[in-house]
Parts: structure tokens; sequence; C-alpha cells
């Protein structure tokens, strides 16, 4: 069994004459990103592996939440993730080596979004049907997958366990 999680980066600034990859958090986003962290730790979602893309919004998530949860194993920045497709987040998920577990993604949408959508059958879950409707800023898909290994993993071979956004939490 591994478990996915994908949590995408909380709400974002938009200074003027900052180019997108540079683009802050939001003090909503800060303080989203908190809470979140509070939410990943007080729930035992801890990661073997961490993915951030490169962004800056998304690397101040990452610091933000993860300050509230006991060290990571490993946390590795990965240059696909940025401005990536459900496909080629398939294909970084697919190449994590088999010690992993559990894995993180920090990313955007829409390739967050729809890898999620890609990887879950729905059903008529009220999460499932959350998610499908939007997938917000700061939220977090938490996906089971019941593969040996993260090269198996695939569409509709997933389950989606929980659907948390920030407002959820307070």
């Amino acid at each position: 069994m591994r478990r996915l999680m994908l949590l995408r980066h909380a709400k974002s600034d938009w200074p003027e004459g900052v180019c997108d990859r540079e683009r802050p958090l939001a003090p909503r986003g800060r303080a989203a990103a908190r809470r979140m962290g509070l939410y990943l730790a007080a729930h035992g979602l801890l990661p073997d592996r961490v993915l951030v893309s490169p962004a800056r919004r998304t690397r101040e998530t990452f610091d933000l939440f993860s300050a509230e949860l006991p060290p990571l194993k490993v946390v590795a920045s990965e240059p696909r993730i940025y401005e990536a497709t459900a496909t080629r987040l398939l294909g970084v998920v697919r190449e994590q080596p088999p010690d992993a577990h559990s894995v993180l993604i920090v990313g955007h949408n829409s390739g967050m979004e729809d890898l999620a959508e890609m990887l879950t059958s729905h059903g008529l879950t009220p999460d499932a049907t959350r998610m499908a409707e939007k997938f917000p800023t700061g939220a977090l898909a938490v996906i089971d997958l019941p593969v040996d290994l993260w090269s198996e993993a695939g569409p509709e071979t997933g389950r989606l366990d929980r659907f948390i956004v920030p407002r959820d939490l307070g």
C-alpha cells in the first residue's frame, strides 16, 4: 500500500512586476499553510518523502506547514512539478523509490486537481464530490494506492481517503 498526498500551495499574492514563479504567499495563505501543517501533525500524516515545486509560493507553503511537523525524512525540490500536467505528475509519482511508502507533493493547479481525479474513482463520497467541484489553494488530497510499487500507480488505481481545505480547519 502506498499513500500519495497532494497539497496545492496556499493562497498567493500578485505583486506588480513579480514573475509567476516568484510570487509569494498572501497573508491568508501564510495562515492557511500553518493550519494545514497542524492538521497533518494531528492526524499523523507524515510523509517519507516530500517533493516541492521550485516556485516561491510552494516553497513558502512547505516551510510554514513543515514547521508544525517533526523533521521530515527526505525533502527535494522537483522542477517538473512547476506548471505540470497530471500526466507529468504521474510520471514523477511512478519514479518514487520503493522505501518511500508515503509521498507528499506540494504543487500547483490544474495539475494537482487533475492528478487527484485521474488516480481516484470518485464514487459518491462527500469528499470526492467536493474535490471534483474545486481544488482550492491550500487543499490536501490524501490518496491510498493499493500497489506494491509506485510504478504501478495509474488511472483509477487509488482511493480518496480524505480531502481537506484550510477553511475546514477554522
